[in-house]
């Protein structure tokens, strides 16, 4: 009897062991923030997407398109302003084209729909963004989208939150993956009182020429 108690001791010993192993393997959040922070710099196209679900109190409610480093982008955003409003838009230069669901494309400055929301902070403010994260902890490695990832919990700062997420009000405790070959960014997931947005990028540095619609 003494000897089957001395294995199940020494058996949970062993398992206690390879659990404090594991997580002891894992990288620290903090520095793994601070490198995707500067691989993010380096970034030249990406895809990404915006949902939110169950209605938080902010203004965007789904986009998704392409985004360039010099600040260019094409994609569709449904805003809640008067209603659920829905616009494709190209954003070439200072100058932004942009429609609804009827009728052609209008123009407006950059400067204009910053006043709404300019995706391609999505892009620009990304870094800015990780390297401000505080009390960044490693939970777990994991998979995202078929990509090898760690997972990060970390405080979010609302100053940087809101160049992504306009409305936001406050710094935010949300979860990160980084992918861990590149050290880009994949995915961000922020609740935003009862409800949430995530956030996710992919198909980094693809080749993409965005031009201006036809008159």
């Amino acid at each position: 009897m003494t000897r089957i108690l001395g294995l199940v001791v020494a058996a949970l010993l062993l398992v206690t062991a390879c659990e404090a192993n594991s997580v002891a393997a894992l990288p620290d959040g903090p520095g793994l923030l601070k490198k995707s922070a500067e691989a993010m710099k380096t970034v030249r196209t990406v895809v990404f997407s915006i949902e939110t679900r169950d209605r938080p109190a902010v203004p965007v409610r789904h986009a998704e398109g392409t985004l360039t480093s010099e600040g260019d982008a094409e994609g569709t955003l449904q805003v809640e302003l008067v209603g659920l409003q829905e616009f494709e838009f190209v954003i070439a230069g200072d100058t932004v084209h942009f429609k609804g669901p009827t009728g052609g494309f209008q123009t407006m400055t950059r400067q204009q729909l910053a006043a709404i929301y300019d995706p391609s902070a999505v892009l620009t403010g990304v870094p800015e963004l990780l390297s401000s994260a505080q009390e960044a902890e490693t939970e777990a490695a994991e998979k995202v989208g078929g990509a090898d990832a760690y997972r990060i919990a970390a405080t979010l700062p609302q100053r940087s939150l809101a160049k992504l997420i306009p409305g936001v009000a406050q710094s935010v405790k949300g979860t990160v993956w980084v992918d861990r070959a590149t050290d880009r960014l994949l995915k961000i997931d922020l609740p935003l009182g009862e409800g949430g947005a995530t956030v996710t990028l992919g198909e980094y540095d693809a080749p993409v020429t965005i031009t201006p619609p036809a008159s």
